[in-house]
């Protein structure tokens, strides 16, 4: 399904705030079932927000009130400063939710034609969007013979038709072949610049590619939200060096480490990235034998298992 304007002309764009989206004790209960529980977050004006959640947790379900799709039950949301599903709001947002539902026998473009003329957006942006989401050379193809992937582009290129202020993405990069992904991927990370992105996914090095902040949810609740580094942890490094001892001494007393641990014959320092040449220069130059460097941090995969404790991230 795929979510549009249905009003014309859209009005001015809204004001400039922090917050492109502000949710609030949002609650959505379906008889006994609590599908949303109490949910709070905000996403940031420009950013490229990542929504993570095993299945049933809620993603989709909060996603369709953000666009006025479903009614909360309690608790509150705003999205561009205005309520989910006013027409200020709605002519400012683009969205992907679930699969796109496009006129089958039209073209691409034609679907697309449709679609502006339905919300007042300029008919000659379409070319432009085509080309962003490569199906320039495909846009007089029927729907109906459009793979999933390429039904996905069109999904998104319906989406930033009329240049929203907020596109919220519902696992976009389903169905695309392994190029096709990364050209997604860069073609979110460039949406940035141009509008703010909630992107809900179930792949992880999607999420850690594309996203400046995420937020993991389970069981209807927000369980982390941070940076990529913040949800991953400390930065370890693990350093194999003789004499032992004679380096747990020397590294105990530099200020660029702010810890160290013996474990499994190497000695663990917790520091940060950038001191890492500067800590081994100082241990060669101490007469030490370093034999091994590495980097140790938890993945975003491992962090998401042991938040929710789910065997996958959909």
């Amino acid at each position: 399904m795929t979510a549009r304007a249905t009003i014309a002309p859209a009005p001015p764009r809204l004001d400039s705030d922090e917050f492109a989206v502000v949710i609030e004790g949002l609650t959505k209960r379906y008889g006994q079932i609590t599908a949303v529980d109490g949910l709070n977050l905000r996403v940031r004006r420009g950013e490229v927000y990542g929504f993570l959640g095993p299945n049933g947790a809620g993603k989709t379900t909060t996603l369709r009130m953000l666009l006025g799709l479903a009614r909360p039950t309690s608790g509150t949301a705003t999205v561009l400063g205005v309520s989910p599903g006013s027409p200020e709001g709605v002519s400012r947002l683009g969205a992907l939710v679930e699969s796109p539902g496009f006129y089958p026998f039209l073209s691409g473009r034609d679907n697309l034609v449709v679609m502006a003329r339905h919300s007042g957006s300029p008919i000659t942006e379409i070319d432009g969007l085509l080309e962003e989401v490569g199906l320039s050379t495909r846009a007089d193809d029927p729907f109906a013979a459009y793979s999933q992937g390429m039904k996905q582009r069109l999904g998104i290129a319906a989406a930033l038709l009329g240049d929203p202020d907020l596109v919220i993405l519902d696992e976009p990069t389903n169905g695309l072949d392994p190029a096709g992904m990364a050209e997604m991927r860069n073609f979110i990370r460039r949406l940035r610049h141009r509008c703010t992105v909630v992107l809900s996914s179930h792949l992880m090095h999607e999420v850690e590619q594309t996203c400046d902040r995420v937020g993991i949810i389970s069981q209807g609740r927000l369980v982390q939200e941070g940076t990529i580094d913040e949800l991953r942890g400390s930065f370890m490094l693990r350093v194999v060096v003789h004499p032992l001892a004679k380096a747990e001494a020397m590294l105990s007393a530099m200020d660029t480490v702010e810890s160290v641990g013996r474990a499994d014959g190497a000695l663990w320092l917790k520091t940060r990235p950038d001191r890492v040449a500067a800590i081994n220069r100082a241990l060669v130059e101490g007469g030490l034998e370093v034999s091994g460097l590495a980097v140790e941090q938890p993945s975003l995969e491992k962090v998401f298992l042991e938040l929710t404790g789910k065997g996958d991230a959909r």
